[in-house]
């Protein structure tokens, strides 16, 4: 499978109409007809290159599905221009990368997953939901196939806005692959996100049990730290009950540490 960069790209520099006040974004399969428009968001927005074969596979609905949005509120014929777009494909998920994710269920066949390849909007319709929709379009496409145990896809570990994304919308980070894009010769590391449907559910990998067993570890240091706080209380107050009844707590962590701690036990360890 080509390795294709997945989610948003902070930059571009394609120069789109002002957008209405409010605008009609609509979702509809690509077609022939948005071919070189969507050439053009690839080129302007990815940092590789697309073959012609890729593109004619996604106009043409050979084995990639995919969603379009347009702004039917754009003047000047541009009502049906591609302002965003996802593509996907179906999996047979014994033959996926994620293969030992998936609990099997014999009576159900072959079953798949759904990859999404791309996912792109253009700069000036950022930040409006529609990347969020389209992610959607494609799991309720997914969903509706009895056999599909989920929709997983790659994203490249510095595009925060979309990790941020996948995580509220429940998708999980089930693990990180180094170097796994090349581009313009320098590898970069890779966040493989899931969101599993139908019934579907991973399987405690030896991540979830290094989690689990680290967290109990915490709460246990904890529990002890918290007892012999009130055993240091109680025989602190024997000596200070005569003066203010001051009584010396063990540090706590801040708000902040506490943050910077859930951070750090996140996508790379889930």
């Amino acid at each position: 499978m080509s390795r294709f960069p997945r989610g948003f790209v902070e930059n571009s520099s394609m120069e789109e109409p002002k957008i209405s006040r409010r605008p009609t974004i609509c979702f509809r399969p690509i077609n022939p007809s948005d071919l070189e428009r969507l050439e053009q968001i690839h080129r302007d927005i990815f940092p590789i290159r697309y073959e012609s074969e890729f593109f004619q596979n996604v106009v043409n609905g050979g084995d990639i599905v995919s969603w379009a949005a347009i702004d039917r509120s754009r003047p000047d014929g541009h009502s049906e221009e591609l302002i965003g777009f996802v593509t996907a494909k179906i999996v047979l998920a014994k033959e996926s990368e994620i293969s030992d994710l998936i609990r099997y269920d014999s009576s159900k066949g072959e079953e798949t997953l759904v990859y999404i390849l791309t996912l792109g909007v253009v700069e000036t319709y950022r930040k409006r939901g529609i990347a969020k929709s389209l992610i959607n379009e494609v799991v309720k496409y997914a969903s509706g196939i009895p056999v599909c145990r989920g929709v997983y896809l790659h994203v490249i570990a510095h595009n925060n806005p979309a990790i941020r994304l996948y995580k509220r919308m429940s998708f999980r980070c089930v693990r990180r692959l180094h170097g796994f894009y090349l581009i313009n010769g320098q590898h970069f590391d890779s966040y493989l996100f899931v969101y599993f449907i139908n019934g579907s559910r991973s399987p405690c990998s030896p991540l979830d049990l290094a989690v689990l067993v680290l967290n109990y570890m915490r709460s246990g240091i904890k529990s002890v730290a918290s007892k012999l706080t009130m055993n240091h209380e109680e025989k602190g107050s024997k000596w200070l009950k005569s003066k203010d009844n001051t009584r010396c707590l063990l540090p706590t962590q801040t708000k902040r540490n506490l943050a910077s701690e859930r951070v750090s036990s996140g996508y790379d360890y889930v």
